[in-house]
């Protein structure tokens, strides 16, 4: 049988089976119309429209249609924005973050209420608030697992007392502005050592993603001030988060025998999962070992820690962010293996998810709330505390254990980076009801100016230094 007898019985066969089942389908539909004589139908609330373009709209209208034409928009505008960040020497995240404040009611919100109510109806914004933390969950596991274990045992000495100056300094001039502030500005069934305890916290986090981004795109990673600024970065982050969950413990639980045995629960997780979590998996990736590739059961064990973690955090009382920082802080370090789950989670997070958060925390950050200059005055006290408390800690205990005076003042202005991780402290904040709508403007407001800062302090000092 010749090519051409073969593609000709065979276009004979289909029409000869689509016209039978065709037609088996069409006797089949009209038959089971006279089963609808005694049922009242009604129609789908699509189909009652008026016409063709009336359908189209309430399809757009659809909880999913308004989920993904906001995460078309939000990337779209958060790429545009860290463009042009990047290209005024700024990190792109504070592009990403000016994103997400010039799309809520700072702006967009301020001049085209009705367009934004369209695109980000209020009844939308829990789904895009929870994609957006399953986006900080998955980043949250990448922060956890670009922290470098062994180099903060090897130069722990000097970054753990730089770091935790650099904590310790905010932290206790966040306190004493909440003294002033608590009266004025904190919410009304808010007690006072949970708002001190959120404004010290919230002065003392350092973005160590995008300091580590600072330092690798000057070309200093491998220098001695690159090689200490990430030591103390990384101590900062563990230990600022560990703050951050007793602190969340203490907010939530209330009572004192309550936040002691939340506390409780939190020491013994972190004990399970470094004692008992972590040889585990150790022993269940030696499929990885053997063959130096990631296969199905390995990519199932391990994103099976990273959920079971943030549910166990969450439950606790400490936040999912917390687990899954945990989660990704024990995974295994050798041959590769953190790089490999770092390639195939990190896109995902930062480039689809990630600048959903931003988004969201735009819809909250209401500047026009700002309205006095009183409101102004408090929003510059709080980010000349944040300065003083982040960049002059840093600077004088990094001097004081024997650093350059350029060296110092480089590791203050690069310690004094908030960034992304302000913004999940803030919301954190925000969401258990600790900080006001006033409060939470000033301090996103804050995290902007100080991580707007960093580039241009480094070139000045090492101008002053040259």
């Amino acid at each position: 049988m010749n090519v051409n007898t073969k593609k000709r019985n065979t276009l004979v066969y289909y029409a000869m089976t689509m016209a039978a089942f065709g037609g088996l389908i069409y006797w089949v539909a009209q038959a089971g119309g006279g089963l609808e004589l005694n049922r009242v139908i009604r129609l789908p609330e699509s189909s009652q429209s008026e016409g063709f373009l009336d359908t189209l709209f309430f399809n757009g209208r659809h909880a999913l249609a308004i989920l993904l034409i906001q995460i078309l928009i939000v990337i779209l505008f958060a790429r545009i924005c860290g463009w042009i960040s990047s290209r005024l020497g700024q990190p792109k995240v504070v592009g990403e973050i000016i994103a997400g404040i010039l799309l809520g009611p700072s702006l967009f919100g301020f001049y085209f209420p009705g367009l934004q109510e369209a695109v980000f109806p209020p009844g939308s914004l829990p789904n895009l608030q929870f994609l957006s933390q399953i986006g900080l969950i998955l980043f949250m596991f990448v922060i956890g697992m670009e922290l470098d274990l062994g180099v903060l045992h090897t130069k722990a000495k000097d970054a753990v007392v730089i770091s935790h100056a650099s904590i310790i300094f905010p932290f206790t001039l966040g306190m004493i502005l909440a003294y002033f502030m608590y009266e004025t500005y904190a919410p009304e069934n808010i007690q006072f050592i949970s708002f001190a305890l959120f404004m010290g916290i919230a002065m003392s986090i350092t973005a160590f993603p995008v300091l580590a981004r600072i330092v690798q795109e000057r070309g200093i990673t491998r220098t001695r001030l690159g090689t200490i600024a990430l030591t103390c970065a990384a101590a900062d982050d563990i230990t600022a988060w560990c703050i951050l969950a007793a602190v969340i413990a203490i907010v939530k639980a209330g009572s004192l025998a309550n936040t002691l045995f939340t506390v409780a629960l939190a020491v013994s997780y972190v004990l399970v999962m470094i004692y008992a979590v972590r040889p585990l998996i150790r022993k269940a990736a030696h499929r990885y070992f053997e063959k130096k590739q990631l296969d199905e059961l390995t990519i199932v064990m391990v994103f099976f820690v990273l959920i079971a973690s943030s549910y166990m955090t969450e439950v606790i009382g400490i936040h999912a962010l917390f687990g899954a920082f945990m989660a990704g802080a024990i995974m295994p370090e050798q041959d590769g293996f953190r790089s490999r789950f770092i390639q195939k989670v990190e896109d995902v997070a930062v480039v689809l998810l990630l600048p959903l958060f931003f988004i969201f925390t735009g819809l909250r950050t209401q500047i026009g709330l700002l309205s006095d200059l009183r409101l102004w005055i408090t929003a510059g006290a709080i980010i000349m505390v944040a300065v003083v408390g982040k960049f002059v800690g840093s600077a004088l205990t990094a001097r004081f254990v024997g650093q350059s005076w350029k060296d110092s003042l480089s590791i203050g202005a690069l310690m004094n980076t908030r960034g992304l991780m302000e913004l999940i402290v803030l919301n954190i904040g925000y969401d258990l009801g600790v900080l006001s709508p006033e409060v939470f403007a000033m301090m996103v407001i804050m995290a902007l100016v100080t991580t707007m800062m960093t580039g241009p302090s480094l070139n000045l000092i090492n101008r002053i230094y040259r």
